[in-house]
């Protein structure tokens, strides 16, 4: 008896795992269409982006999973990001900063931005002293957004046009 449930059970399993992986794989296909055409944009506004590890931050040693450089108008995405499956929010964060270099004509300055910092975000950008801490809760405050893509490409265009 015990020999004859196990290859039903077998089968099972192979069927949950097809199934489960058709349906990451197009939930992964959706995000990475969307960062492609992020991507594009922020090209063709000027911006790099390599998605590849970033430089080091400061003295610290950290590898953080985005970065941006405004000088160089270019964007590291850490390909971690896309094993963790936030490749996307993590764009959308730079993008944030991106429009924001543009809207200090190479130096990073808020945006015109009518959303306030969702209270569970506080943690990630309160870490940061005075103005820096004021472009980060920008930038994490888009990123946590339900339409947050069409809110970043909407500051992309009023910023870096």
């Amino acid at each position: 008896m015990k020999y004859q449930l196990l290859p039903k059970l077998r089968w099972g399993l192979v069927i949950l795992f097809l199934v489960s992986s058709l349906v990451f794989a197009n939930l992964a296909y959706s995000n990475n269409s969307e960062f492609n055409r992020l991507e594009q944009i922020l090209t063709g506004y000027g911006f790099i982006v390599k998605q590849e590890i970033p430089p080091k931050i400061n003295n610290s040693g950290l590898r953080p999973y985005g970065l941006m450089n405004s000088k160089t108008k270019t964007i590291w995405i850490n390909p971690v990001v896309f094993e963790l499956g936030n490749a996307r929010s993590v764009l959308i964060h730079e993008a944030v900063h991106a429009a924001q270099t543009c809207a200090g004509k190479g130096q990073i300055s808020l945006v015109n931005l009518d959303l306030e910092p969702p209270q569970f975000t506080r943690p990630y950008f309160m870490r940061y002293h005075s103005y820096r801490r004021e472009i980060e809760a920008q930038a994490y405050t888009v990123q946590v957004q339900p339409d947050s893509l069409a809110i970043v490409i909407e500051l992309l265009e009023q910023n870096c046009s």
